[in-house]
């Protein structure tokens, strides 16, 4: 069996579920040609697939206070306290941007980050991963954002599958830069093209509504780098509310925001946060369930509210009751 006659999703099979206002992401190989690929990925990455799950939070905006969202950190904190209900706990949490609001001042903006990186640091998992947002580090080219977080840019290997940060923000303008693309390229290259790439960034990598800003200027040039890998999966944040996709070989997922959610570009033609309503202060946070259904992934989003789930403990139901996988 030649290596190019493999189907990705014989090998690799992506879920995923929102915990709040963040997505659970869970691989697994399948049984289909699992042992045959387990051997070659292990050979081009050093481990071999095996299942495991992964975390993503999105625009936290610590340090935002005032309309549409006067509960500041209170959907970031009830997060945490969501994952770390889990169990088993996810691999690795990624965290797509937009952690802290910016500021003027740059020792304000310090604050910020520092408060960023107490919540932060109240996970129960240690393996955490972060690219930028504009509000992290267009005004400052990226620098408190490495103080505190480390490298805008990097990979690493985790379980069989090639993790790529990319930062798209952090220039002033939403570009990835031709140093970076360059950087990727080479990369790239040490991998196979059966090899699982996800790649995590803040801003979409195409043109989802330029018009409201989302969309990464050169975005259909990292796609091209990425066109000859068979499975590409993207995690984005910056449009807060959740959205799925697939393009050519490659699958893009918007995690939810954790201070405010904007509307579906579908239904308005203003980009306008949506109101808060007291009553149910973590509105339009929710459970996403991603499954594979053979030719496409299929998502489906179940709101979170008091009502449906009230806490961990009810997460922590629902996931006993199989309702995520």
């Amino acid at each position: 069996m030649s290596k190019r006659s493999f189907d990705r999703r014989s090998f690799l099979k992506l879920s995923a579920a929102g915990v709040g206002a963040g997505a659970v992401l869970q691989f697994f190989p399948s049984t289909a040609h699992a042992n045959t690929m387990s051997g070659i990925l292990g050979k081009r990455t050093g481990e071999a697939p095996s299942p495991f799950s992964v975390v993503q939070l999105s625009d936290s905006h610590v340090g935002f206070t005032g309309a549409p969202d006067p509960l500041g950190t209170a959907a970031f904190e009830r997060a945490v306290e969501m994952i770390n209900a889990l169990s088993p706990q996810p691999d690795l949490i990624l965290f797509t941007g937009d952690l802290t609001h910016d500021a003027e001042d740059p020792a304000e903006h310090t604050k910020r980050f520092l408060k960023f990186k107490e919540l932060a640091g109240r996970l129960r998992v240690k393996k955490r991963f972060f690219v930028p947002g504009e509000h992290d580090a267009a005004l400052d080219g990226g620098m408190l954002f490495r103080e505190h977080l480390g490298e805008t840019h990097g990979s690493f290997d985790h379980k069989g599958v090639h993790f790529v940060a990319l930062d798209n923000v952090s220039r002033g303008k939403p570009v990835v830069g031709k140093d970076q693309l360059a950087w990727l390229r080479t990369d790239l290259a040490r991998y196979s093209k059966e090899t699982p790439i996800v790649v995590f960034t803040h801003r979409p990598l195409f043109d989802l509504k330029p018009e409201w800003e989302w969309f990464t200027a050169d975005g259909d040039a990292v796609m091209n780098v990425l066109a000859p890998y068979d499975a590409v999966s993207v995690l984005y944040g910056h449009i807060h509310r959740p959205q799925h996709t697939t393009i050519a070989n490659a699958q893009h997922h918007a995690a939810r925001s954790l201070i405010f959610a904007f509307p579906d570009p579908a239904t308005t033609g203003e980009k306008k946060p949506l109101p808060f309503d007291p009553a149910q202060p973590f509105r339009n946070l929710g459970v996403r369930r991603i499954t594979d259904s053979g030719a496409r992934l299929a998502i489906d989003d179940i709101e979170l509210t008091k009502r449906e789930i009230g806490g961990t403990n009810g997460v922590a139901q629902l996931l006993r009751q199989g309702e995520l996988s």
